[in-house]
C-alpha cells in the first residue's frame, strides 16, 4: 500500500532557533529567536520568524502551531510526490466556475500549507492560463504558488532555483502539453 502524504499536522514539531519551518500562505522561513512575552498578564512564548522569500518577520505562538500549520520543510523523499500532484491530469479545470469562486477555492488550499495543495493550485492555474485568460487574482495566486512550491523544493533538495525550475519545466513537458511554465 502506498504510503499516505503527510499532512501539516504531521510535520509539526517544536522548533529551535535556526531551524526552518513552513508557515501556509507565506512560505519558508527561518527561526530566528524563540521570546517570551506578557500579553493581558500572562506570558506566552512565541517563535519569532522571518521569510526568507521577502524578509517579513512573524510571531507565532509556540502553544499554536497545529492550529496555525507551521510545520517542517517538506523531506527531500517526498518531492517525487509533489511532482506527481504537477503532472496529473485533471479533465476539469473548473472552467465552467466564475474567476472568484476558483480565487477562493485556490485560496483555502493555499492556507492549509501542504505542499501538495500548493502543487495542485500551480498545475491547475497553470494549465488553465493555456486556455484562456487569467483574472488579476488568479495570476496573483499562480505566481504566490509558484514562489512557494520553488522555494520549499530548493529548500528540500539544497538546490539553486534555476535547476528546480528546469526539473519543474520538464514536468511539463513531459507532460505533453508542449508548454513550460511561464516565469
Amino acid at each position: 500500500m502506498a504510503e499516505k502524504a503527510q499532512s501539516p499536522k504531521d510535520l509539526s514539531k517544536h522548533f529551535e532557533v535556526g531551524d526552518l519551518a513552513v508557515y501556509p500562505a507565506h512560505g519558508v522561513g527561518r527561526i530566528e529567536s524563540i521570546e517570551s512575552r506578557v500579553i493581558n498578564g500572562d506570558t506566552h512564548d512565541f517563535y519569532i520568524m522571518k521569510i526568507i522569500d521577502n524578509g517579513m518577520v512573524i510571531m507565532i505562538p509556540t502553544s499554536n502551531v497545529d492550529s496555525v500549520g507551521l510545520r517542517t520543510v517538506v523531506d527531500k523523499t517526498q518531492i517525487p510526490d509533489i511532482y506527481a500532484v504537477l503532472t496529473e491530469k485533471k479533465d476539469d479545470l473548473q472552467d465552467n466556475q466564475t474567476w472568484n469562486r476558483r480565487y477562493k477555492e485556490y485560496m483555502d488550499k493555499l492556507k492549509t500549507g501542504s505542499p501538495f495543495d500548493v502543487a495542485a493550485v500551480f498545475r491547475d492555474l497553470y494549465m488553465l492560463k493555456l486556455s484562456k485568460d487569467l483574472s488579476f487574482g488568479e495570476r496573483k495566486l499562480l505566481d504566490t504558488a509558484r514562489t512557494l512550491l520553488m522555494r520549499e523544493i530548493c529548500t528540500a533538495k539544497n538546490q539553486e532555483e534555476s535547476q528546480v525550475r528546469t526539473e519543474i519545466e520538464s514536468l511539463f513537458d513531459n507532460n505533453g502539453n508542449g508548454s513550460k511554465p511561464a516565469e
